[in-house]
């Protein structure tokens, strides 16, 4: 039993590619959604391969990753591994915006689902989370704002409100979210100022459509040209997306030729080892894609 739990906030410094497979539509390689609300996530299975792939690199002991992560399928010693990582869910996507760059847009429903997994984690928040109807945002940063208290995200535009509850909500997060160190700083305090709140269809129609297409072609290696019909496109979650997944360890199983590790000494490896670090999730590594800040809210 997983007797150690912390949340780990995962926000995007590149393009994240977390594939979901092909599909038959305009997107040929779409990333990973939910199935009940179509929100972008990264599966826990992808975020434990990739920090147990960068667990030494990261400055972790090598000799402990068969112990933490499980061994591989061949080992003649197999047992579950020491260490679970849930699915990331959305908190915030970053939404374009006429004025002040781009905001970070939320729902109440990705604000709720946040603290229900911070509770869970032993994190628990005392966030109000407003109601919002659909075609109006609340807002805490008057710069954003054109005539007549109109905020205008992408193509659409809001009818904003201040909120204090927004606010509170936001000085919060971007506490528990980002590392208290200088290099963050400034996206801490945006984060505390630009977050907006929308209703969950409006929320749901950036979900799905503000996301990071790209096209690619293959190249003949002979000619070094374009080759004809092989045109795809690869979606990609934007940077200054902030994710939410829930971290949790047991005490090490299995014979490793030492004493078993505690449940706390598990986390606490596991902690050193992300906290503050970037993590490379997904696909297209060597074209700088799927850099993830890590930071676990203690």
């Amino acid at each position: 039993m997983f007797t150690e739990k912390a949340p780990l906030f995962l926000y995007a410094v590149s393009p994240v590619h977390a594939g979901g497979g092909q599909a038959t539509g305009l997107i040929d390689n779409p990333i990973q959604r939910e199935r009940h609300t179509a929100h972008p996530a990264i599966a826990g299975s992808g975020i434990k391969g990739a920090v147990r792939h960068g667990f030494e690199a990261l400055g972790g002991d090598p000799n402990h990753i068969d112990a933490l992560f499980g061994p591989e399928s061949r080992s003649g010693d197999l047992h579950a591994g020491a260490v679970s990582f849930g699915d990331a869910q959305t908190v915030a996507i970053p939404v374009r915006s006429l004025k002040g760059g781009y905001v970070y847009a939320t729902s109440p429903q990705a604000l709720a689902r946040a603290q229900r997994l911070l509770a869970l984690c032993g994190r628990n928040t005392d966030w109000e989370i407003p109601a919002v109807e659909e075609g109006k945002a609340l807002f805490t940063n008057p710069e954003f704002l054109s005539t007549e208290n109109r905020l205008h995200l992408e193509a659409d535009e809001f009818e904003a409100t201040p909120s204090q509850a927004v606010h509170a909500i936001a000085d919060e997060l971007a506490t528990l979210a980002l590392p208290d160190e200088p290099g963050h700083a400034f996206f801490r305090d945006k984060l505390k100022t630009d977050l907006v709140v929308l209703n969950e269809s409006d929320f749901d129609h950036f979900a799905e459509h503000a996301m990071l297409i790209e096209p690619h072609v293959r190249i003949k290696k002979d000619t070094g040209t374009a080759d004809p019909g092989s045109l795809f496109y690869s979606e990609n979650l934007p940077p200054e997306s902030l994710l939410l997944a829930p971290v949790m360890a047991s005490a090490t199983r299995g014979s490793h030729g030492d004493e078993a590790i505690p449940a706390n000494g598990v986390m606490s490896q596991l902690v050193t080892v992300l906290d503050g670090q970037p993590l490379q999730v997904g696909g297209d590594a060597t074209t700088g894609r799927g850099l993830l800040l890590c930071h676990v809210a203690q």
